[in-house]
């Protein structure tokens, strides 16, 4: 293989995206963060995912949002800033939008600015009355809330189980980040998956379409594009397994033969069946994840499932 002739070596490159992949893929287990998913490309391809048959959490998620928006909104503070870390698209804002009309501001934060600046464009013109303050962001980091929210009352939205895609200490990190972000007082609204039998989980995460597949695959295309990589994307295989034992599905790109890629100026080699792993989501149990929210400084105040209980939706709040 050779280096991107149009992207070359010498490419001025995101220096964090270049030092993650070269410590991911510099150990003995290669990995990636999922982070990097979610370019425009990314974004657009995970909307996909939501739409499949074979993905229930967000039909699950939007019906529980839909059954149970009013008992949502009762409990969160008005004339509210609902904060939405990783917002993505709106369809899920939309079901609380529509018992919040008293919400003083939206403040949507995703590392895709081009995406998050289309999104908050069609939302302004869809309620024309609401505030939108969109924050271009990393939401796994620290970060400036809009000076215009000062002295507003928050509340937090994070739907989608991305929670799920954080080690559980690393999830502690994140929901305790979150409450120094929103402050003493805010609530927070978020979605997290359970655990449930095997079969419906892995299929979640490796649909017939192949949706998922191109998701997973879109990381070496970024990094083909944006650090002067020359991954071969035929060469590598998705794959998706639930490990039971740690309570998480696991996502992998597998490589389909014995190969050498060049990143950034370095050479990483890749062995037959050796995989680089992209993404955790790890399923909870109502109390687990009662209890890991507790640790993070949130007090549980309610949480629904579906009937089947496939899905959770809780609301916290911080003293």
């Amino acid at each position: 293989m050779t280096v991107n002739p149009i992207f070359p070596a010498a490419v001025a490159a995101d220096p964090v995206f270049l030092s993650d992949v070269r410590e991911g893929f510099g150990g003995t287990r290669k990995t990636l963060s999922p982070k990097y998913f979610y370019d425009a490309a990314g974004s657009e391809l995970f909307e996909a995912i939501t739409a499949l048959p074979e993905y229930y959490p967000t039909r699950t998620e939007i019906g529980i949002l839909d059954a149970r928006g009013p008992d949502i909104a009762a409990l969160l503070p008005r004339h509210a800033a609902l904060v939405e870390f990783g917002s993505g698209s709106t369809a899920k804002l939309r079901r609380l939008l529509r018992h919040l009309p008293d919400l003083a501001a939206y403040v949507p934060v995703d590392v895709s600015g081009e995406f998050l600046a289309e999104q908050a464009a069609t939302l302004r013109h869809d309620f024309p009355g609401l505030t939108v303050a969109p924050v271009v962001a990393d939401f796994t980091q620290h970060f400036a809330l809009p000076e215009s929210i000062a002295g507003t009352p928050r509340a937090g939205f994070f739907p989608g189980s991305t929670v799920g895609n954080f080690e559980p200490a690393e999830a502690e990190v994140l929901l305790r980040r979150f409450g120094e972000i929103l402050g003493s007082g805010a609530f927070l609204v978020l979605g997290v998956d359970l655990v449930k039998e095997t079969t419906r989980l892995e299929a979640a995460y490796d649909d017939a379409a192949g949706v998922t597949a191109a998701f997973n695959l879109n990381l070496l295309k970024r990094i083909n594009r944006e650090l002067g990589g020359d991954f071969d994307l035929d060469a590598f295989a998705h794959r998706a397994v639930f490990n039971r034992e740690a309570s998480r599905i696991e996502m992998h790109l597998v490589a389909r033969s014995d190969q050498s890629v060049r990143i950034g100026g370095d050479g990483f080699s890749f062995r037959e069946g050796e995989s680089i792993h992209t993404e955790n989501s790890y399923k909870y149990t109502l109390e687990s994840f009662r209890t890991l929210a507790g640790r993070a400084g949130w007090q549980s105040v309610e949480a629904w499932t579906d009937a089947e209980a496939l899905f959770s939706v809780h609301v916290l709040r911080r003293d």
